[in-house]
């Protein structure tokens, strides 16, 4: 079975098949306006969204509902109106002080990376260290652990100052630990410092809670000191992991105990003076932030609150601590991400970025701004469930109409609904969203003061605006709006955004009795029935919207291209370099052309996975733009997205899409220009030449106009070599014996008396004559020894005569992976296949027998995902390849 999947998957059959090709490396930049998919069409329409998604919904319901009930009982006795005072009269130096505190945290938040580029062995400059550091921790902190992570951000900045990917991930994994590892001594520290007051709160006995501190300090220093001794350590008889030295691990420790003490000190000094002290309140800190991770909401918001509150309530007046809270966010959080951004916009106004890194920042802004807009837009909603100050009713009250004040209420909030699903077209890079959002941000600024005298939110609309517009080069992609699809899980944010406003609602007006003659009512002061019709109205088009995107899914038909979309894939195949790409004339495979029709992609479905065959084809500025397409029209489907034999030069396009890279082997080319079958290295080659020559054997290339009458023999040689090897025809990244698909292209024949005893199929685009490569490789059972090297001899020469510049060798699965300590599993499991699993596969003979032409090896790459989802693909890759996974298992 392994064998079979192994052979399947990479499209390297055993004893002479043919093999896949290679092409030239491309690098796009542009695209084009958004269209229909040629070529898939959905026919099948779902009957309801999966499993996952119904299941997913009760766990967020169930958590939101336990943490509103939480805070509805903590700020049982508090107003709203005195928390507002409360944050207005927030000492000055407080702030000051609270600020220093962040910058202090996210100072030594670099140290973590420090430390983490120091155990993988990187080298990476300060400012390129601390850069990406505070891009990540801005963003990271902000969005949780959706779709915008620190890791991302650490993945695409490191990799663009030369750092290799495996060595990031194993960075971005000891951050995460550290991290754990840190929040817990130091948790464990505060917990032995203020057991006491812990007490009160729990109601756990002040010595069990010791206890439990000094058994977690004892296990880190088990730790350190097991560093000391150590430097692998083999988890559950199966995972090796790499430990730190001792004093990297301290100097960690060290560092985890400064970020999180001033992460503490940023609330603790916004906090009435007197309430706890700052030791005892780290062990609180510690505890909420680790119920926060814990929660996977975004932030931790409502989780982390609750907890502070538990814990402080007793000891200040509960409006003064929410107000901290409040402060605490638009300090730590909020004020980061908006200084990340400002930053990436002050890189894109510097006219001829130079430097990788530089340029790398700068492909960011879109992910901060959509956390950016996203934020707005919530703040936008909650202003709109909130009542203005008095001193601001008196001034509106004077000046302004009572109807515009009603229609920027209504128009803000529902401007600050569209904003969270335009974040979503920002992540894309969508301009139509782009636009769509500059728009909305003005007119919501403009309607801050009429609506309220918001200036604060004015101010923050208005750099919104100003960052839109300075990063407005990021936002090319033209595409409809309205072709948008939103994942589930996108729409349940919004969900809780709206739920959080409604028990906002609630709160900030829980001493007026609400009742059905309110919804009516229209005065300056009427802020409750103000405030009810927007969330009603706003939730009405929230649910309307949602219902549309959930019940207009399908699982997706992948439809097989017709005739004349397979004249217009000939014509881009024949103007471009890669040979591969002729592999469309199959006809197996969908075909997802660009706008202009100058570029597609072939992809093939099976199950819930959709592969795309190597990179797109055609024009290179197009590439970016039908590589979101796929990945946007696959995700309409609630598919699974891969794309199988990518290149190495192209990999930039897929990590900004958020995808993640698997190493499949490596492909083998010649070049050309230095062929030859003279000289001491090729004396091998030449004797097998001349032996072949004296046996009769004679080389001859066959036009396509001369194949229709030989078409018989070559099927009688093609039937041979199939019940010879007992194997069926493959599919999707190999050529079959298809007529249609035969007579498309040139092939090359080995005659002995006028009798043809072996020939391959040949994917040579001749516009460019960059590369040629074999598809069909086949033989008769009674072929002399030898006759495979000869023919592969003489089409070598044959296409270099021709002025081709490489001849492709097709794929040696498994090949070039590392077996190195810090290299992934799927590198080490890949490099054992490789070496120690000839009784499945012949990996390393397969690799010798190209290494007779003296070839180049460069690295192909199976993209997707993460979790399981490589897995997934990986095997229906294989059932695409062979027909099925009956035939991946069988032949």
């Amino acid at each position: 079975m392994l064998t079979r999947i192994v052979n399947a998957v990479n499209g390297s059959p055993e004893k002479g098949q043919s093999h896949d090709k290679g092409s030239m490396a491309r690098h796009p930049s542009s695209s084009q306006t958004d269209i229909p998919a040629l070529g898939a069409v959905p026919a099948v329409q779902k009957a309801g969204v999966s499993w996952r998604f119904w299941l997913t919904l009760l766990v967020v319901l169930v958590l939101g509902a336990l943490v509103f009930k939480s805070l509805h009982a903590l700020l049982a006795d508090v107003h709203y109106r005195s928390i507002v005072h409360a944050v207005k009269h927030t000492p000055l130096s407080h702030l000051l002080l609270a600020m220093l505190a962040t910058a202090v945290s996210y100072l030594s938040l670099a140290g973590y990376d420090v430390s983490s580029l120091r155990y993988v062995g990187a080298k990476v400059k300060g400012t390129t260290i601390g850069l990406t550091s505070f891009i990540a921790y801005a963003l990271g902190n902000t969005v949780g652990l959706g779709v915008l992570t620190g890791g991302t951000v650490r993945m695409r900045l490191y990799t663009a100052s030369g750092v290799e990917a495996s060595q990031v991930a194993q960075a971005i994994a000891f951050n995460a630990g550290a991290f754990g590892l840190g929040m817990t001594t130091f948790g464990a520290v505060g917990l032995l410092w203020g057991a006491t007051q812990v007490q009160e709160l729990a109601h756990i006995p002040s010595w069990l809670l010791r206890a439990v501190a000094c058994l977690v300090l004892l296990g880190v220093g088990a730790f350190i000191l097991l560093c000391r001794l150590r430097r692998d350590l083999l988890l559950f008889g199966r995972w090796n992991l790499r430990l730190p030295e001792a004093g990297l691990a301290l100097r960690q420790l060290l560092i985890s105990a400064v970020d999180l003490s001033a992460a503490a000190a940023t609330l603790w000094f916004l906090l009435p003076s007197g309430v706890i002290d700052l030791p005892t309140f780290v062990a609180f800190y510690a505890i909420a932030m680790a119920l926060g991770v814990i929660s996977h909401v975004p932030g931790g918001v409502g989780v982390f609150e609750a907890v502070i509150l538990l814990a402080c309530a007793n000891h200040a007046p509960t409006s003064k601590i929410a107000a901290a809270l409040v402060l605490y966010r638009a300090i730590y959080f909020l004020l980061p991400l908006l200084l990340a951004t400002i930053l990436l916009a002050a890189f894109e106004m510097r006219s001829g970025i130079g430097a990788p890194v530089a340029r790398a920042a700068v492909r960011l802004s879109p992910w901060l701004l959509t956390a950016l807009t996203m934020v707005t837009g919530t703040m936008l909603l909650v202003s709109g469930v909130t009542p203005a100050t008095r001193h601001a009713e008196e001034l509106l009250r004077l000046h302004v109409p009572l109807f515009v004040v009603e229609a920027s209420h209504l128009i803000g909030s529902v401007a600050g609904l569209a904003m969270l699903f335009l974040a979503r077209g920002l992540l894309h890079r969508l301009d139509a969203a782009w636009w769509a959002s500059l728009v909305l941000t003005v007119i919501a600024g403009i309607l801050a003061l009429p609506k309220g005298i918001a200036v604060s939110e004015f101010i923050v609309l208005f750099l919104l605006a100003s960052l839109l517009v300075i990063s407005r080069k990021q936002f090319y992609r033209r595409s409809s709006l309205f072709s948008q699809t939103f994942e589930p899980g996108w729409l349940i944010a919004v969900a809780c955004v709206l739920a959080a406003c409604g028990w906002i609602l609630l709160f900030a007006y829980r001493d007026i009795d609400i009742a059905d003659r309110m919804w009516w009512q229209f005065a300056f002061d009427d802020y409750a029935p103000r405030s009810m019709r927007t969330l009603m109205v706003v939730a009405i088009m929230a649910l309307g919207l949602g219902l549309w995107q959930l019940f207009r899914r399908s699982t997706g038909v992948a439809e097989l291209p017709a005739e004349e979309e397979l004249q217009r894939a000939a014509e881009i195949v024949n103007k471009q370099p890669a040979a591969d790409a002729c592999l469309a004339f199959m006809g197996d495979k969908s075909l997802l052309f660009s706008a202009s029709g100058n570029s597609f992609i072939m992809f093939a479905k099976h199950n819930r996975s959709w592969v795309a065959l190597s990179d797109p084809v055609g024009d290179q500025r197009e590439w970016s733009e039908l590589i979101w397409r796929f990945i946007e029209l696959v995700d309409g489907y609630g598919g699974r997205v891969a794309f199988y034999k990518v290149r190495p030069q192209s990999l930039p396009l897929y990590l900004d899409a958020g995808l993640r890279v698997y190493k499949l082997g490596e492909e083998a080319y010649v070049p050309l220009e230095q062929f030859s079958l003279q000289g001491p290295r090729r004396a091998n080659l030449r004797h097998g030449v001349n032996r072949a020559e004296r046996e009769g054997l004679r080389f001859e290339m066959l036009a396509v106009e001369q194949l229709p009458p030989l078409l018989e023999q070559l099927r009688v040689v093609s039937d041979a070599w199939l019940a010879d090897q007992d194997t069926r025809e493959k599919s999707f990244s190999l050529g079959s014996f298809d007529e249609a698909y035969i007579l498309r292209q040139p092939v090359a024949v080995i005659r002995r008396e006028q009798k043809i005893i072996a020939f391959a199929s040949l994917m040579c685009p001749d516009a460019l004559r960059v590369e040629a490569a074999v598809d069909l490789m086949r033989q008769l059972p009674d072929a002399p020894p030898g006759t495979m090297e000869f023919l592969f001899s003489q089409l070598m020469l044959h296409f270099k005569e021709q002025g081709y510049q490489r001849f492709g060798l097709g794929m040696a699965p498994m090949s070039g992976m590392k077996d190195h300590q810090l290299a992934s599993r799927w590198q080490r499991f890949g490099r054992m296949l490789f070496m120690h699993g000839g009784r499945f596969y012949n990996f390393r003979g397969l690799r010798n027998f190209k290494d007779k032409f003296d070839p180049v090896w460069e690295a192909r790459y199976l993209v997707s995902r993460g979790g399981l989802a490589p897995v997934f693909a990986f095997t229906d890759t294989a059932a695409l390849i062979s027909g099925g996974l009956k035939g991946a298992i069988s032949k």
